[in-house]
């Protein structure tokens, strides 16, 4: 059992000190997850990759949340989700109406989905991808991964436990149905 899965179980339980315990080991990984998705956002944002990754890590280990990661990949799975939902959440809070949330949306360049793309680009890629969530959460899993997590195709197969033919498969499934949907 690694360290990192040890540490879980204890923060799983409800060990004080396990939080603590956890971060030293996992920022530096958690930290280069989100500057490379940062990076591929459009330049000026509010956000920072910092930031990001201490908003996603104070939802992981949250005393009130529930808690109950297999391993280390799991926690990472979860992390990208965490990270993912903050993204969208920031991207629906700069869309709010009174901070000019009436702009027209504009189609998305699927063959390049890891760019950077503005906040109302990205909630209609969050809604499509909560639909693919649905259908194949497998493939959705990938997606997650390779966009919000910034992970390879070769990293994210590794994270999901498959082979890199196959997460190249899932990828090329998943961006033209994403694309099918968005395009509707």
């Amino acid at each position: 059992m690694s360290e990192v899965t040890r540490i879980l179980k204890s923060l799983e339980e409800g060990d004080p000190q396990a939080a603590d315990d956890l971060l030293p080991l996992v920022y530096d990984e958690l930290r280069r997850l989100a500057a490379a998705k940062m990076a591929r956002e459009k330049p000026g944002q509010t956000l920072q990759a910092t930031a990001l990754v201490h908003e996603a890590y104070v939802r992981l280990v949250d005393p009130q949340g529930q808690r109950c990661w297999n391993d280390r990949r799991h926690f990472f799975l979860v992390a990208a989700e965490a990270m993912r939902r903050i993204l969208i959440s920031n991207a629906r809070r700069k869309n709010a109406t009174k901070r000019g949330g009436d702009h027209k949306q504009a189609d998305i360049d699927p063959d390049d989905l890891a760019a950077s793309i503005p906040s109302e680009q990205l909630l209609a890629l969050s809604d499509s991808l909560d639909e693919l969530t649905r259908r194949h959460p497998d493939k959705a899993q990938l997606v997650k991964l390779r966009y919000f997590g910034g992970l390879t195709v070769a990293e994210a197969a590794e994270a999901l436990g498959i082979s890199s033919t196959t997460a190249e498969r899932h990828w090329a499934y998943a961006r033209a149905w994403l694309q099918c949907q968005i395009a509707e």
